[in-house]
Order: C-alpha cells, then structure tokens, then sequence
C-alpha cells in the first residue's frame, strides 16, 4: 500500500472537540504552518479561541458535517467521546487519523480489554456486567475488593464506584445508574505511569519517557519525569505502547496508561488522542505530543522525542488557577485554558517545572 504523500504547510487540519487538548493542537500546527479549524457543539470552546475557523454545531449534524469536511485535508479528534459514526461519516470524504475503528476500541472498556487481551497484553482481571446478577457472579469470580465501571463515557473518576465486598453489589449498580459495565479486579501495585506514543503513516513509532502519575480524586494531579522505574520496566512501557499502537494500525498520538505491579506492568486504559500526562513535554522536549500528533495526522516525519529535563507538572483544577497573577512570576510553564467558568474539578490549566537531567 502506498503511503499518501504530506500535507504542506498551509493546509487545514480539522480538530473534532473543541477543548483544552484541541486548542494545544491548534497552537503546535500554527508552529507548523498549517491551520485549524475546530468542530464541536459549544460556541467559544478553549480550542476554537485560537483556530483559525470553526463550526458550532452537534456530531450528529450531516450538514454541518459535510461543510466541515469540504472544508479541511484532514480529520482529527481531541477527545474520545466523539461518535464513532461522526469519524465514520467525514470518513467517506476526508482522511480520519485516527480511524473510527481505533476509536471504538478504545470507547467500551469491555471492547478495549478485550483486545488488548487478544493482543497479548497484560490487565488487570476483568468481566463484563450486564445487570446486577452478572455483577453479582462477576464477583464470586474476581473477589473483592473490585471496581465498577461503566462501559463507556466515564472519565476523571467518574461513573466508577469501588465494592468493598459481594453485599455491596447493589448499591455499586445503583450508583453507576444500572447501565452496562464492567468489573475490574483490584490490583496492587506501586505506581501509575504513562506512556505517550505516536505512529506515523508509514508505521514509524517515536514514544515520549514515561511519567509517573499522582491522581487526586479521581483526576490527575501531577505527572513527573523521570518516572523513577528500573530501566526495564521503562523499556516494557514504550515498547507495550508501541505494540497498542500497531495492533491498531493507528495513526497520532496515543495515551496508554498503566499499573507498576511487583516487577510488571498491566495496562489499565489507552485514550486515542493527545493526554493530560504528557503535557510536560511541551516545556522538556523540542518536539511536544501536540507537534508529533500533528506531524504524524499530517503524514510528517516523526520528531526526536527526547527530553532535554526533567519535568513535574501539576494541573490547575478549579481555583487553582485563580491565583494567576503569582503563578505567572514563578520559574514554571504556566498554560490557562480559556475556560470562563472555574468549577471545582473543573482543569482550568496547568503548570511545568523544568530541571536539568539527572
């Protein structure tokens, strides 16, 4: 199969989602030369504030959709809550990178351990619930302490709940509001990392270190880098995600998060997109996750994704970035969104201190 050839500079990338990764997408292509132009149901969206166009309009618009399309040389997406019958429409008119079909994997939780496991990849115990007897029985299975998620759309913690014991499987269903789920066995471990990884057209692959990664809440508070891993666990983490990448036939950035367990790594969740855990490469790396998705999507060559420090960074979730004006004057990188709103859990922005490599 032949590889298509580059867009040139000048050409118009079009970003579904019109959030904070969407509008770090649209300041690394205007580093590039190129312009955007930003699909998503709100008017005045983080990302669409920096665009050079944009479309306020629902995914489920076909004629908005179609002017989107005759409008850019290629698709991509910011977020991993867009339709798949959204990529799957533009699809038939614009190249989509990455494809639906990579997006659909990656947004049913069943569906997505389901290939890693035909993939060879290690997770977490696992079982798919359809109502509170096959919970009940997934239970028995696994053991508690377990995890309840639902299948899709959650994120940042939410619609997930942790069953302490079996007698805690109806009140775990109730509050996930009785849809489709599945069960994941608790697993012990002593760290959460992250690798980002990109692939190209041609199938090259160029992954990032990975970062240790602190939640709070259910939300990412800080990643640092180094991630303070033996060397062959780091070696595992790149080349798991490399694996992910490929088994996809993807095409981008992708995020692939994981559990350290005792001398192992389990995969927990891949997101089809640029990640919260990577933005600390934009101040430690000349080339960040934002210009090597975009370079990748614009059929480029892959970028050297070495780091050239180390890197902490720590988002700003609601008020903490209220306090602008201080964090403005310290030695950091300082990134606020654009969100008008603050609301508690709510990333406002985030900020990355650099120090030199150890």
């Amino acid at each position: 199969m032949s590889i298509p050839a580059p867009l040139p500079p000048g050409s118009v990338i079009g970003i579904l989602g019109g959030g904070q990764l969407g509008r770090m997408l649209a300041i690394a292509a205007a580093r590039l030369g190129f312009r955007c132009h930003v699909y998503d149901p709100a008017a005045d969206a983080p990302a669409s504030q920096v665009a050079a166009a944009s479309t306020v309009a629902a995914y489920d618009d076909l004629a908005a959709l179609d002017a989107f399309a005759a409008a850019i040389d290629v698709v991509t997406l910011e977020f991993e809550n867009i339709p798949v019958a959204t990529l799957r429409h533009l699809a038939q008119q614009v190249p989509t990178r990455p494809g639906a079909d990579a997006l659909a994997v990656a947004q049913d939780r069943v569906d997505e351990k389901s290939f890693l496991n035909r993939a060879g990849i290690a997770t977490a115990p696992w079982r798919p619930v359809h109502d509170l007897p096959s919970l009940v029985a997934a239970l028995e299975d696994i053991g508690a302490p377990s995890i309840l998620k639902t299948r899709r759309f959650g994120y940042d913690g939410k619609g997930q709940v942790r069953i302490a014991a079996v007698d805690g499987a109806a009140a775990a269903w109730e509050e996930i509001g009785s849809q489709p789920a599945i069960l994941e066995g608790f697993v012990p471990f002593s760290a959460e990392v992250s690798v980002i990884a990109a692939r190209g057209l041609g199938g090259e692959t160029v992954a990032f270190d990975p970062g240790r990664n602190e939640h709070r809440d259910g939300i990412l508070h800080k990643t640092t880098v180094p991630a303070g891993l033996p060397k062959r666990l780091e070696q595992d983490a790149v080349l798991t995600a490399g694996r992910i990448l490929a088994a996809l036939d993807y095409v981008g950035a992708m995020g692939v998060e994981m559990f350290v367990t005792d001398g192992a790594l389990l995969v927990n969740e891949i997101a089809p997109r640029v990640h919260n855990s990577g933005h600390w490469t934009i101040e430690a790396c000349a080339i960040d996750q934002f210009q090597q998705h975009i370079r990748a999507v614009a059929g480029w060559p892959l970028g050297d994704g070495t780091r050239h420090g180390n890197a902490e960074m720590v988002n700003l979730i609601g008020g903490d970035a209220a306090d602008w004006q201080r964090l403005s004057t310290d030695a950091v990188g300082l990134h606020l969104y654009g969100k008008g709103e603050i609301r508690p859990g709510r990333k406002m922005g985030h900020l990355t201190r650099v120090s030199p490599l150890s």
